[in-house]
């Protein structure tokens, strides 16, 4: 019998990190409180991306993996790592899944045993929140009798090159004995570690990498609505500035931000900034209000563009392409694109969504899910660039449809406009 690990979530940050232990030689139990995954799982079939069914078929066939809605499975665990989503409530941290799953292990932690935590959250979760819950749960306390620390994780969905292994991992412990075996978990599993000195410098950590693409994002994408108004290609810009090899990082414009991690971490850290000290954090703030304002914008320069072309958006077919967040994911959570469609929609277009990638989306009633095929898109009032998957036939977009507004800058011709 190898080492038991327990991770809570099998999500996309989750699965990836228990396929990967397995490959390492530990003996894994993914906990999920979704009983549609844990049957998919077990049946070998996977719902990431990144995971490949193979992979997980590997994984049940080799006997050391087994995903699971019963926590009873994770008795005996050496290393747990909870990896469950952390939501925003009415503009504050919603801590409640980590608290469940911190009720949950605690009756399984036994002396010697190692808990991470890995969920985006504010500096100060896991020694003043996630502990109490553990210690009144175990009895035990930690780092006396057990092991406890916080490593952020850095999944993206989607990226061939930069994946679970080859990113480095930050690490942290409560205690110097902690860091130590947190780290030799880690380096198990990923090919470099980067071990900092408290739990709170590592939640800053996350908060800070995502903070600064939230804010830059923000930063082009207001600077495209004024290069339009100014007749400047704020596209061609950008990429004469990405020439440059030192000082300038490439960010580009599109119809806002989604997913699980830039709609909410800044706020996370604005909501502890001003908590905390009683300070706004501005930079926080205006990116969020330019970045949650770019799908009304996208529609705002859509209806104009129709207009001008003798056409009222109510009623005109449009048809949208991509509903995920990124490119090549199927993760539509907090997407821009869904408020871009829900307000089509609600404006009385005939809205139908291409998305090869995503399979489970709420959409509003009447919103039709279609294939980009020829004839759709040249039977289309409009076509919406929201999500530039690479499966889609760009060429092929721009060449028949009769107008294109392209929020990502992949179709060029006399029929396209581009955010």
């Amino acid at each position: 019998m190898g080492e038991k690990l327990v991770v809570v979530g099998q999500g996309y940050v989750g699965l990836p990190l228990a396929m990967r232990a397995v490959e390492a030689g530990f003996d894994v139990v993914g906990i999920d409180v979704d009983e549609w995954r844990v049957k998919r799982l077990n049946a070998g079939e996977s719902f990431v991306e990144d995971i490949s069914d193979e992979q997980v078929a590997a994984a049940l066939r080799c006997g050391r993996y087994l995903a699971g809605t019963d926590y009873a499975a994770a008795e005996g665990f050496d290393v747990c790592v909870i990896t469950v989503p952390t939501p925003l409530s009415e503009g504050a941290p919603d801590l409640c899944h980590i608290a469940s799953a911190g009720r949950s292990i605690a009756p399984l932690v036994r002396p010697g045993a190692t808990v991470v935590l890995e969920s985006t959250t504010y500096p100060g979760t896991t020694e003043e929140y996630l502990l109490p819950i553990l210690e009144e749960g175990s009895g035990l306390r930690a780092p006396e009798d057990f092991l406890l620390g916080y490593s952020p994780e850095r999944i993206d969905p989607g990226n061939a090159v930069w994946r679970l292994e080859n990113t480095p991992k930050v690490v942290s412990g409560i205690d110097a004995a902690s860091l130590k075996r947190i780290q030799g978990f880690y380096q198990r599993v990923v090919d470099r570690v980067v071990p900092v000195s408290s739990l709170q410098v590592a939640e800053l950590c996350k908060l800070l990498e995502n903070t600064f693409r939230h804010v830059n994002i923000a930063l082009v994408n207001e600077l495209a609505i004024f290069a339009e108004q100014l007749g400047i290609d704020v596209w061609e810009a950008i990429d004469a500035a990405s020439t440059k090899p030192f000082g300038f990082m490439r960010f580009t414009p599109g119809p806002g931000v989604g997913g699980h991690c830039l709609p909410i971490d800044p706020s996370y850290l604005s909501w502890k900034v001003k908590r905390s000290l009683g300070h706004n954090f501005r930079f926080v703030e205006l990116a969020n209000d330019i970045n949650d304002h770019m799908p009304d914008r996208v529609v705002h320069r859509l209806m104009l563009a129709l207009n001008q072309r003798g056409k009222a958006l109510n009623g005109s077919r449009v048809v949208v392409l991509g509903l995920a967040y990124k490119k090549n994911a199927g993760d539509c959570r907090e997407s821009p694109a869904i408020d871009v469609v829900k307000s089509l929609h609600k404006l009385g277009a005939r809205v139908r969504a291409a998305d090869p990638h995503v399979t489970d989306c709420r959409l509003p009633a009447g919103i039709e899910i279609v294939e980009a095929t020829r004839r759709e898109l040249a039977e289309a009032d409009a076509v919406l660039v929201l999500t530039d998957h690479d499966q889609f036939d760009f060429e092929l977009v721009q060449e028949v449809s009769p107008y294109v507004f392209d929020t990502r800058n992949r179709c060029r011709g006399p029929n396209v406009e581009v955010l």
